[in-house]
């Protein structure tokens, strides 16, 4: 028996309507992501629904790191860290970060596919660009930058 119950929460994206489940963007408050703080708009959360709510949740993913945060489920998060700020070869960079990257986002059921990638390094930042295939076919090009 667990100390904690397994309580079941279901996935505000996936609307069930009787007889088929349909996956919508959803909605998200809008964060900027510079300064760590939620974007207002008359005093109170600006909230963003399709696709802007789709890139917050995957920008959101891939700069929190998987297992360090209690609050997430093991589902949430990206390992980069993990690899991140070691001096490695641009060949294994650009082969583990896309699969970390891909890891992260894959198991959503708003996210069909993640391809197209192009990692840049710099001296103390390494940017992954990257597309996103969604449910209802869109390409959404979306862009992480982490500081090492």
């Amino acid at each position: 028996m667990a100390l904690f119950p397994d309580i079941s929460v279901p996935n505000p994206n996936i609307v069930n309507t009787g007889s088929s489940t349909q996956i919508t963007y959803g909605r998200e408050p809008d964060f900027d992501f510079t300064t760590g703080e939620f974007i207002l708009q008359d005093g109170k959360p600006k909230v963003v629904d399709g696709p802007d709510a789709l890139r917050v949740w995957i920008t959101k993913a891939l700069l929190t790191t998987r297992y360090r945060w209690p609050i997430y489920s093991s589902a949430f998060g990206c390992e980069l860290e993990d690899i991140i700020g070691f001096d490695l070869p641009r060949a294994v960079l650009e082969s583990e970060i896309p699969r970390f990257v891909r890891e992260a986002l894959i198991y959503d059921d708003r996210i069909e596919d993640v391809k197209d990638f192009v990692v840049e390094r710099g001296a103390d930042w390494l940017k992954v660009t990257f597309t996103v295939v969604t449910f209802d076919g869109q390409t959404l090009r979306q862009g992480v930058t982490y500081n090492v």
